[in-house]
């Protein structure tokens, strides 16, 4: 668990910045999931800042990078998704670039630098969230090489910290 920790609210005109900024990268809109009045908390800890929505935390920023987290359910099922197979999840889990070889099929429509959702083939578990190195028509073709750089996956530092958060 990080060493530091401190929890606070944050103002509405904060949050409508921060919202505006993941909406722009998450090609998501929050216009019916969030509004005016609801609650909004930041983290702030060694891992980055965690943001609270709801009770739930649904973002972070690290390095000037607002993302998701995997416990974000709006994002993850409405997100593309990379299926890999059974073989490739160990490596995935341990923050593994997605490689060609692994991945059994690709959902969705998205374009090169766009953020996808990682799940496994016999669960449809989601294993990590990444940014697409190619778009989805190359994604199918792709025989070798890498497909998906990960961001945040299930064991990391990030998952960790939100996981006791969210107990």
């Amino acid at each position: 668990m990080p060493t530091k920790q401190r929890r606070y609210p944050i103002k509405a005109k904060d949050v409508k910045q921060i919202l505006e900024e993941a909406q722009c990268k998450l090609n998501l809109s929050f216009e019916g999931l969030f509004d005016a009045k609801t609650c909004v908390e930041v983290v702030e800890s060694d891992v980055g800042l965690i943001y609270i929505i709801s009770g739930k935390p649904v973002l972070y920023k690290s390095n000037d990078r607002v993302l998701p987290t995997l416990l974000f359910s709006e994002f993850t099922t409405n997100v593309s998704k990379i299926v890999v197979d059974m073989g490739a999840v160990p490596y995935v889990c341990k923050g593994a670039t997605v490689m060609a070889p692994g991945i059994v099929r690709v959902e969705g429509e998205f374009s090169a630098g766009a953020l996808v959702l990682v799940v496994d083939i016999k669960h449809g578990k989601a294993l990590a969230i990444g940014e697409s190195l190619m778009d989805a028509g190359l994604a199918r073709q792709a025989k070798k090489g890498p497909v998906v750089k990960v961001l945040h996956y299930v064991g990391d530092k990030v998952w960790d910290y939100i996981k006791v958060l969210s107990e």
